[in-house]
């Protein structure tokens, strides 16, 4: 496959820089597979897509304030804690982590971006606000890092007070307070996402109930989400068949609701990964680096919310994957057109 076949051309101006007054008022481009074709619709309608005998399928990992901004140890700079009010500009010294995943459970290895990457070397010390500390001990294929946090605390507890938003570089601006509440599903528990499962944020503990309402079972599955969602996929992962890793789980509970179910309805690519690779492998934990593309076989999932994908991405492929190339981008061609809102803080699509 040739990555410039999952392309489109999207003026910056749809690309959503903040989210609606109303999590459940998005637009929602509902795709026909059978018909080949497309109805523009409201996300409030959702629930009534739903019959009984489905199952809904949402991933409850929650997002952590994985953006850290510290200095260089030894490179006179602005105090700790402060930094450049425009992402991506650094002043002396300053150094921003974004931390991807921990590298072993409880542990103080983590896979990060480094940022200005090229200045840090290894062996290299960064602090942070609060007295937290981290060396950068080895470096990855595509620019990650690993780096070490020095001390013994709680780890999730230092981000929560010093850590930022991690929203992704399309939205060009810094994170603020709110983004803190919106840029979580109501029904996030798990923490771990370096960012959010973002089909999720459209829903409402009153959207919830009335897909329960239509005779709905509600499934919860576990992937946090890492490393891809940041990087540009590259003609070698295609060729080999593989992505970056990413640790998930099912509950032998939500395992029987989804296998019992008349209908898979997955809400998100995080969750159909998360299936996809349960079924495959028969294992309900770990880490799977499964690679969903065109001409893959989906052997649960029945139906999908997700919200648009950034062009030339495994995402993307994904959607094609399940709803068939030419149908995809000419329902994308459609949602420039009809001017919907893209990525994280947009409007969605229902594939059935």
């Amino acid at each position: 496959m040739d990555l410039a076949e999952f392309d489109y051309r999207l003026p910056e101006e749809l690309i959503a820089q903040e989210p609606l007054a109303d999590r459940a008022g998005a637009r929602m481009l509902v795709v026909d597979r059978r018909g080949q074709r497309w109805e523009d619709r409201q996300f409030r309608e959702f629930p009534s897509f739903l019959e009984a005998g489905d199952c809904l399928v949402l991933n409850d990992s929650r997002v952590f304030p994985a953006r850290l901004f510290g200095h260089r140890e030894g490179v006179r700079s602005l105090p700790i804690g402060k930094h450049s009010p425009k992402r991506h500009e650094y002043l002396s010294g300053e150094v921003e982590v974004f931390l991807l995943r921990a590298l072993a459970a409880g542990g103080r290895d983590w896979e990060a971006l480094v940022r200005p990457g090229r200045k840090m070397r290894l062996g290299e010390r960064i602090r942070f606000a609060g007295g937290l500390e981290a060396e950068i001990v080895a470096r990855g294929s595509y620019g990650e890092r690993t780096i070490r946090f020095g001390g013994a605390g709680d780890l999730f507890e230092q981000f929560e007070r010093i850590g930022h938003v991690p929203l992704p570089p399309y939205i060009k601006r810094p994170d603020r307070p709110a983004d803190l509440q919106r840029y979580q599903t109501v029904f996030a528990r798990e923490t771990g996402s370096a960012a959010a499962p973002t089909a999720g944020l459209h829903f409402t503990g009153e959207i919830l109930d009335q897909s329960r309402a239509r005779g709905a079972e509600i499934a919860w599955v576990t992937l946090h989400v890492g490393l891809g969602t940041f990087q540009p996929l590259r003609p070698e992962q295609v060729q080999q068949g593989r992505l970056h890793a990413e640790w998930y789980r099912i509950t032998t509970e939500n395992h029987a609701c989804i296998r019992a179910a008349r209908r898979v309805v997955a809400v998100g690519t995080t969750s159909v990964r998360t299936i996809e690779s349960a079924w495959r492998t028969g294992a309900l934990s770990g880490e799977t680096d499964i690679f969903i593309a065109p001409g893959s076989e989906f052997r649960r999932t029945g139906a999908l919310l997700t919200n648009f994908h950034l062009p030339q991405t495994s995402l993307l492929m994904l959607v094609a994957a399940f709803a068939g190339k030419e149908l995809v981008l000419a329902a994308y061609r459609h949602a420039v057109a009809a001017r919907y809102r893209f990525y994280s803080y947009g409007d969605c699509m229902l594939i059935l």
